[in-house]
């Protein structure tokens, strides 16, 4: 994804937001959490470096474009589903995901603990 020029990044995200309206829509899952992030997902990639830099999400509900860009667009069809990928940030299935959080609004205290 760092690789695209600037101008790729709305063809990226339209093509995101696609991805994750056919996929919630088969299996379930949150849609304005996710959609509502897509650009800002996309724009904390591409200047961060991550996983060296990390992003830490105030809910899980906001991860799904984030575990996407991060390698996980094949599994992705196992979300929500037993034996498949988290449905939230999870450590243990990631180094992308520096932080695993669920409903709650946690990003201010671990943003804290970290530093």
């Amino acid at each position: 994804m760092r690789r695209l020029n600037e101008a790729q990044l709305p063809i990226l995200a339209d093509e995101l937001r696609q991805f994750l309206i056919h996929e919630i829509s088969e299996r379930g899952g949150h849609f304005g959490a996710n959609l509502g992030v897509v650009e800002l997902t996309i724009a904390l990639h591409y200047v961060f470096r991550t996983p060296i830099d990390s992003i830490i999400w105030d809910v899980g509900h906001q991860a799904y474009a984030h575990k996407i860009l991060t390698g996980r667009r094949q599994a992705f069809a196992g979300n929500r589903v037993l034996g498949g990928i988290s449905g939230f940030p999870s450590q243990s299935e990631s180094v992308f995901d520096s932080f695993g959080m669920g409903h709650a609004s946690t990003l201010i205290s671990a943003a804290i603990g970290m530093a």
